[in-house]
């Protein structure tokens, strides 16, 4: 009888065992700026309760005493290509243990994501929350033809497309902005999210004046000017940066200080799509567009959001993201770039971002205080996900 109890306990989905927990002693950065030095959330059914200054009433709840910890939001990678993975499990244990609790799926065929997140969600493998996407090409297509595509993917759950790639130099083709208009009319119509991969100024405002409003990457081929950040802002489009891109890697895939690309290949020639010299040779420059367009869209009020755009391990893509925002940004725009603003990106604001009442209880402690640098983000000691720990390295 014992056996049948156990096993049937292993059979409820992970989901079903989540406990009402409080968290004492933290350093809560809320996510929308403010900072609570010391305090307490309190999280019942997988959200959150209360966060409070202090301490409350914590009979009939799990405790965690999070002193010399912070907590945060639950990170959030809106773009990362995850399809197709060896060893899912231990891959999507590593995206929790680097405090990543939700990622939308970077494009390429849905299935494998859906199958990954539908054994997520049964219980059968640990992981964060996996939004799928669907690739789709403009050069495959006709305007009738991306029409049908976009509603078999609604037809089969799909809510969102991948990166949808829009010729940056000299700028789109008219083929493309047809496909791409036709794309967005029936999107809108059956509820799909398009994204479009845009890395050029050309390319940007091309699939904004096509009615996209989130975009995959800002440009790395050209310096953004001020009148067209200025268009995201009014217009309401989001960009997730990718700012680390262009950007080499050390110590990711080899200890033998080479710079490589985050394909794992010597950078620059790797870069995917490198800018290239008279003599064909690859610059390298993608870094200096990136962090400097980032800077000139945030201060003409557009919003940034956040995603690694990367296949290699995810503590690692975490720590070259943030190293490349450090260089632009302050850690309280930062925070509100990988919280609030990638929410808004996912259209979860209202359930992720920021650790308040109401929302899904999505919080990573980690060690030390954040608002004191990046580097205090990198050591994630526990994760809830909906209310359940799924990481506890305490």
């Amino acid at each position: 009888m014992k056996t049948i109890q156990i096993l049937l306990l292993l059979a409820v989905p992970f989901t079903a065992m989540a406990q009402d927990v409080a968290i004492t002693n933290a350093k809560i950065v809320v996510g929308d700026g403010n900072v609570i030095e010391s305090g307490t959330i309190v999280v019942r059914d997988g959200r959150i309760e209360q966060v409070t200054a202090g301490s409350v009433r914590t009979r009939g709840l799990t405790t965690i005493d999070a002193s010399g910890m912070s907590a945060m939001p639950g990170f959030i990678d809106a773009h990362r290509h995850i399809n197709n993975l060896e060893d899912e499990a231990g891959r999507m244990q590593a995206q929790l243990e680097a405090g990543y609790t939700t990622i939308l799926s970077g494009g390429g065929p849905a299935e494998p994501v859906v199958a990954m997140r539908d054994r997520i969600e049964s219980g059968a493998m640990n992981g964060p929350r996996l939004i799928p996407s669907q690739g789709i090409r403009l050069a495959d297509n006709t305007p009738e033809s991306a029409r049908a595509a976009i509603r078999d993917m609604a037809a089969a759950g799909i809510e969102w497309t991948g990166e949808i790639s829009l010729t940056p130099q000299p700028r789109p083709s008219l083929h493309d902005i047809e496909v791409l208009e036709a794309i967005v009319d029936e999107a809108a119509k059956v509820g799909v999210v398009v994204q479009v991969h845009a890395v050029s100024t050309s390319a940007m405002v091309a699939a904004v004046e096509a009615g996209v409003r989130r975009l995959v990457h800002i440009p790395n081929k050209d310096f953004v000017d001020r009148d067209a950040a200025q268009l995201l802002a009014d217009t309401g489009t989001i960009s997730l940066a990718t700012i680390g891109f262009g950007a080499p890697v050390f110590g990711v895939f080899a200890e033998d200080n080479v710079a490589r690309f985050r394909d794992g290949n010597e950078w620059p020639e790797a870069i995917a799509g490198a800018n290239r010299d008279a003599q064909d040779r690859a610059v390298g420059n993608e870094i200096g567009y990136t962090i400097v367009n980032a800077r000139t869209i945030w201060d003409e009020g557009a919003v940034l959001g956040y995603c690694t755009d990367t296949r290699y391990d995810p503590w690692a893509g975490l720590r070259h993201e943030l190293e490349s925002y450090n260089v632009m940004f302050s850690m309280r725009d930062i925070v509100e770039i990988m919280g609030p603003n990638t929410a808004a990106y996912i259209n979860m604001a209202d359930d992720l971002g920021t650790l308040e009442a109401g929302k899904l209880a999505d919080i990573v402690l980690v060690d030390g205080d954040p608002m004191e640098g990046f580097w205090n983000m990198l050591d994630a000691r526990v994760v809830l996900k909906e209310g359940v720990v799924v990481v506890d390295k305490r």
